[in-house]
Formats: C-alpha cells, structure tokens, sequence
C-alpha cells in the first residue's frame, strides 16, 4: 500500500462514518431512536442536539418516548422535532413527547430511496475529492523528483482501485438501507 493512501486512510473511514450517520436518520417504518440525531433543540439560550436534553426510547414499533430531563423545555423539545420536518407524528403528553411513525407508503418509500441516493452521491463528492487532493500530492512529489515515473503511475493506479472499493463499500451500506426501507 502507498503511503499517500496510508496517510489519508482515515479520511476514508471518516466518510464512510459520516455516510452511516446520515443514513441512520432516514427511517424504515420502525421506530429507531437514531431517527433523531439530526434534531437540534434551542434551549436555554443555545442550539443543542436533542440526545443531550432528554431520554430517549423506543416504546413499541411505531413509537418513540422523549423525556425531557427539565420538563420546562417540553415545548421546545417538540417545536424542535416539528421543524426538523421528518414526516413523523408529535404528540405532547405533559410530562414527554411521543413520536409515532407513521407506516410508509410506496410513495414515501421511493422518496426516502432518492434522499438515501442523494447522500450516497454527497459521500462519493467527498471521496472524488479526497482522491484529487491524494493525486496532486503525488504528482507533487514526482515533480519535486521525490518519486520516479513508475511510482507516480503505480500509486495512481493504487489510489483508484482504493477509490472504487470506497465507493463500493458506501453502495454496499446504500443497498442494505434500501432493502430496509423497502421492506414492508
């Protein structure tokens, strides 16, 4: 393995994560507290995630349980999950928030298979990047004669064979969440 990859290997790692994360909110028709990572709360003056204010459990299939843990943010908590707009129902319960999910239908299961394509190709944006910034170090080195011909090729040649498993590997998680999200 060349040392340009090695070197930013965890750049790698870091996308595929962020790629995870992204793909966890987008939900199945099951109730799944990582539905919400993306939910941020104004309270007491600043924005914060919502898993930093409250307990969060999942009650049955179609329902989630938020507690606050100071009851005197509820209405924030609830405002803040209305307008992150992820098509879920918010009841108001006086002392915690229930969330249920509605089952998704053909139409809102297509729509989240384009939301899941669009962050696949967001991901792959990244990793073309990543791969350009990799490719002009090399061509730096063989410019300031640190590496000869050959080698230039040969990393180059390296870094797309590592590219395409990227992005096979991120195709791969897409795959596995559309087969989720399609499943009724």
């Amino acid at each position: 393995m060349n040392q340009y990859i090695v070197a930013k290997g965890g750049d790698f790692e870091k996308i595929k994560e962020f790629f995870k994360k992204e793909i966890s909110s987008l939900r199945t028709g099951r109730a799944n507290p990582a539905m919400l990572d993306g939910v941020v709360v104004e309270a007491y003056g600043a924005k914060s995630p919502l898993n930093t204010l409250a307990n969060i459990n999942v009650s049955d299939a179609s329902s989630v349980i938020i507690s606050p843990w100071d009851k005197s943010i509820l209405k924030a908590v609830e405002k803040a999950i209305v307008e992150a707009d992820l098509g879920l129902g918010v009841v108001n319960e006086g002392d915690k928030v229930r969330i249920n999910i509605p089952s998704l239908t053909e139409e809102n299961r297509k729509d989240l298979v384009k939301k899941l394509s669009v962050k696949l190709e967001a991901s792959r944006v990244e990793i073309r990047k990543l791969r350009d910034d990799i490719k002009s170090t090399i061509e730096k080195a063989f410019d300031d004669k640190d590496i000869a011909e050959d080698d230039k090729f040969r990393y180059i040649k390296e870094l797309d064979e590592e590219v395409v498993k990227r992005n096979d590997e991120l195709k791969e998680l897409r795959d596995k969440k559309e087969k989720e999200i399609m499943t009724i």
